[in-house]
């Protein structure tokens, strides 16, 4: 994997073998992944995780709760015509259903997060 500050982190818990060939493929190449990888839930009665990253989003946890979905990832920002990383964000991710049926994620900010205390925590 290359040094760019601006490549996505693989989720935790992705094989390396896996995060490796997937960084090695074509964008066509992954929409097809994604397909496949949503039919394969789908098959195994699993509702798709409501966390989609948007571009220039990178997704640095997923976990699952029950009820929510924890998210920690850095996003990209536009000022004045300039791109810059930001983050990392912590945000709580439920599903929510609109009056017309159908159900989308909402995405709730729940505070900044100091790398350093994150691991410290963690360890």
């Amino acid at each position: 994997m290359s040094s760019d500050p601006a490549e996505p982190t693989p989720p935790e818990g992705l094989p390396d073998e896996l995060a490796s060939t997937l960084h090695q493929l074509r964008p066509e190449e992954l929409r097809r992944t994604i397909i496949h990888a949503q039919e394969l839930l789908n098959y195994n009665h699993e509702s798709p995780s409501p966390v989609e990253p948007k571009p220039g989003d990178d997704i640095l946890s997923v976990t699952e709760h029950e009820g929510y979905t924890e998210v920690i990832k850095y996003v990209t920002e536009t000022v004045n015509g300039t791109e810059s990383r930001v983050g990392p964000f912590h945000y709580h991710v439920t599903e929510e259903r609109h009056p017309d049926g159908t159900v989308k994620p909402y995405w709730k900010f729940i505070g900044d997060i100091n790398l350093d205390d994150e691991e410290k925590r963690n360890s």
